[in-house]
């Protein structure tokens, strides 16, 4: 396995392997907003953020940035470590959208910020 490419400075999060501009918005909203932030977070704690501002989960999402973060093409995972990372998914997805101390995600989100929301 390679070692993991260690973007430098400002770069944009779309210039690891696997991500495209619409990873730049996405990782954006949930704080994220260079290639070294979410280098130095890494895969989980990163996707952990996603999940926490509302974006909706994705396995293929989840392998194609670990793998991106490794320096490795998306589909370049396979067999017992795609099982393995099937598995941390399956715990990032359980501990980040079912925890009732997460802050409040999509419209809630909104509706929370301008004061109409149920939370208040």
């Amino acid at each position: 396995m390679s070692p993991p490419i260690s973007p430098s400075g400002s770069a944009p999060v779309s210039t690891i392997r696997n991500l495209g501009p619409a990873s730049d918005a996405s990782f954006a909203r949930a704080g994220i907003t260079s290639a070294q932030q979410l280098h130095d977070l890494g895969a989980d704690a990163a996707y952990a953020k996603l999940l926490a501002c509302g974006s909706q989960p994705h396995f293929i999402g989840y392998y194609a940035l670990v793998m991106g973060l490794q320096g490795r093409p998306w589909n370049d995972c396979k067999g017992d470590e795609k099982k393995a990372l099937r598995r941390q998914f399956d715990r990032l997805k359980a501990e980040n959208l079912n925890n009732p101390d997460a802050p409040p995600a999509g419209i809630e989100q909104i509706l929370n910020a301008i004061g109409t929301g149920t939370k208040r």
